[in-house]
């Protein structure tokens, strides 16, 4: 059975950029990754890691606890391997730069934009939780300083992306480009093993994961679809399975078969998912894995973004009911 490292070594070749870049970027993830399991797992006894901080993030969200240890973990970790030159944190507000210590200007060539821990609400109620990354080339010159357009680049150009899980078990998920595996990690001895690999969607999905308490703020296409979704008809009714954290939502559906729905709604017209720390990287693992993840009318991946905290109406899963959805959508303008 592969260690997360001996899967990468082996697997080298189809990483178009450095093996030094890519050891230390997953070095940077696994440590941070460890350290937010054990956290996690002490939730039901201690009060140091749960509950609320007090205080609020950028989107006026009450920030948990362990959403601030979590933010601070990861940037900590990859300040200290020296391979990235910015990280852009759903918990902050703007950038943060990270100077190479070893010369006088950021000569590091990769970016890290995150969401240190999806589905926080559910921190205290011992739901599956999870962090979500994505690491992009910056687009300056390493002699000049970070712009905020080293940031704003469309999800086709990820060149890693991923998602921790910490659930009955905590799983490491990624891709580079070429499909994507998943680890478990052995917490008696602090090893990733590869557990999921070549992870797809099955054909035939029969889940549909959306907060319907939200169905009176919905468009009439979502409406549309959800009775389609609840009538019967070939491989129909489908099945409502939601969580309400984004990567326990997403895995699940991935194994099990299923569409993940976040639409716009009255209360948030934009959508409320983040585009560059939620979308970008769950979109790049969905289309890697078979399927489509789409805003209802374009191509997630193709998003040209406009700024760092920008929301979008998120639908992934099986490229045919997703393309369903958006019919729905559609017809309904």
């Amino acid at each position: 059975m592969y260690t997360l490292g001996e899967f990468i070594i082996n697997n080298i070749d189809e990483f178009y950029y450095s093996t030094e870049s890519i050891l230390r970027l997953f070095s940077s993830i696994k440590l941070a990754s460890k350290a937010i399991h054990k956290e996690v797992n002490k939730a039901g006894i201690t009060k140091k890691i749960i509950g609320s901080s007090g205080i609020k993030n950028i989107h006026g969200e009450r920030q948990k606890k362990l959403d601030n240890f979590a933010h601070k973990t990861f940037v900590e970790s990859f300040k200290s391997r020296n391979v990235v030159c910015g990280i852009a944190s759903e918990e902050s507000e703007n950038f943060i730069v990270i100077k190479n210590e070893k010369k006088d200007y950021y000569g590091n060539k990769y970016i890290v934009l995150i969401d240190p821990l999806d589905g926080s609400s559910n921190i205290d109620v011992n739901v599956p939780i999870g962090t979500i990354f994505s690491v992009y080339k910056r687009k300056s010159s390493i002699n000049i300083n970070l712009t905020i357009d080293d940031f704003l680049q469309e999800g086709i150009r990820q060149i890693l992306a991923g998602y921790v899980i910490y659930g009955s078990s905590t799983i490491l998920v990624y891709s580079i480009g070429n499909g994507i595996n998943g680890f478990t990690l052995d917490p008696s001895i602090g090893t990733f093993y590869l557990s999921h690999p070549n992870m797809k969607f099955p054909k035939k999905g029969k889940i549909y994961s959306i907060n319907e308490g939200n169905y009176d703020k919905f468009s009439d296409g979502i409406k549309k679809f959800l009775r389609y979704c609840q009538e019967e008809g070939r491989n129909r009714p489908y099945t409502a399975r939601y969580i309400g954290s984004l990567v326990g939502d997403f895995h699940r559906n991935i194994i099990k078969g299923g569409i993940y729905i976040y639409p716009k709604t009255a209360t948030y017209p934009q959508g409320k998912l983040r585009l560059l720390y939620e979308c970008n990287p769950i979109a790049f693992l969905t289309e890697q894995a078979g399927g489509k993840a789409s805003d209802g009318k374009n191509r997630i991946l193709n998003i040209v973004p406009k700024m760092l905290h920008q929301r979008t109406p998120f639908f992934c899963g099986p490229k045919n009911i997703v393309s369903k959805l958006e019919e729905f959508i559609i017809n309904c303008e």
